[in-house]
């Protein structure tokens, strides 16, 4: 919008669970819910408001060999901002995505650097590959690169035993995490396998992802603690296909990987139910593409989640735990709006109408 251009959202403007408005300005880039004076040009668009949708584990920079080129990064962000996720938890990207903070057109990223696993534990060209004697010195490294957040692969196949298993002893872990904490930064894990929680919960662990392992028994240790998860079940629906690519030469993992799918949804709507903090993240950026956050959504809600804490999940929630504003006075301006109410049918976020980052309107999706 052009200086003194105002946009006028109307309709129903989704601030929080419980707060609903009638109506919200776009001026200078910031959100105001009183009527600005003096304006030339007032675009008025109707529509239900949302805050920026989040997708809590994404990888911007990476595809399923590792490393992309910028061009690739930056039609990853395009796809991702077009389909109304303007905030970006960048779950571990082994390239240097710091040139997108300069771009006002580009979602915003929070970092968690490049993922840490132990050495021919994990995908290709992905992780630093390391011993646990080295954990500390990496996580310390990538807490300083990040954004408050380092990634740990906290359980991968062992060759050894055929099965998922857990890569860190607890010991070097617990020291790792207490490091990453000193220096200001969460710490997440991918993790799987059941084994492989309890133990990093107990060492102090923020987050888990994917999470597929919790079981009565490590659900209310979660609750207890707060750690969060971020399930990622459009990638867990993939876990019957890599099973039958596994079978033949590891016939225990693949079986284990498809238990773990049979139960996902009763795994997550469990946890939800024990008050485990859910977030919605997509796994975007290695086998999966870019934009599914509407499909995660519609994921958590088949689990189980009622809709407004599906949408909570991606939303006012996710933005509260990430530390970043929702639809609030002189907020930035990054909102989605869409033709009908999602509370009702969150399909609805598959589709925006408009999508607003940095109170501009982007000239990609504009109804």
């Amino acid at each position: 919008m052009s200086e003194g251009a105002a946009l006028h959202l109307k309709g129903r403007v989704l601030t929080g669970p419980d707060d609903v408005r009638d109506e919200l300005w776009v001026l200078g880039g910031r959100v105001t819910f009183e009527r600005p004076s003096g304006m030339r040009e007032v675009t008025t668009v109707e529509g239900w408001v949302l805050p920026g949708l989040v997708d809590a584990h994404c990888h911007v920079g990476l595809d399923a060999h590792g490393p992309v080129d910028a061009e690739t990064s930056e039609k990853q962000a395009l796809t991702d901002r077009d389909a109304g996720t303007l905030l970006i938890r960048d779950a571990g990207s082994p390239s240097d995505t710091r040139w997108i903070d300069d771009r006002d057109d580009l979602p915003r990223i929070i970092r968690a650097g490049r993922h840490i696993a132990r050495t021919k534990r994990y995908i290709r060209n992905y992780a630093h590959e390391i011993e646990p004697d080295d954990l500390v010195a990496y996580v310390a490294q990538e807490a300083r690169r990040g954004d408050g957040w380092v990634k740990l692969v906290g359980d991968w196949i062992d060759r050894s035993t055929g099965d998922l298993s857990a890569c860190w002893p607890p010991g070097a872990v617990e020291a790792a995490i207490a490091e990453a904490h000193r220096l200001g930064a969460r710490v997440t894990a991918h993790c799987f396998a059941e084994e492989t929680l309890a133990p990093l919960v107990e060492a102090g662990i923020d987050c888990i992802e994917h999470a597929t392992g919790l079981t009565e028994d490590t659900i209310p240790l979660f609750a207890e603690r707060g750690v969060a998860i971020v399930p990622t079940l459009v990638n867990i629906a993939t876990f019957p296909r890599l099973a039958d690519g596994g079978a033949a030469k590891f016939p225990k993992w693949a079986d284990h990987m498809r238990r773990l799918h049979a139960r996902r949804y009763d795994t997550v709507r469990a946890a939800y139910d024990a008050g485990v903090p859910i977030y919605a993240g997509t796994d975007a950026g290695g086998s999966l593409p870019h934009g599914l956050v509407a499909d995660e959504v519609a994921e958590l809600m088949k689990a189980g989640l009622p809709a407004e804490a599906a949408l909570s999940a991606t939303t006012w929630g996710a933005r509260e735990w990430l530390g970043r504003p929702g639809l609030t006075e002189g907020a930035p301006a990054d909102l989605v709006v869409y033709e009908s109410d999602p509370r009702l049918d969150v399909r609805v976020l598959g589709a925006p109408r408009l999508v607003v980052l940095r109170g501009q309107a982007s000239p990609h999706v504009v109804g």
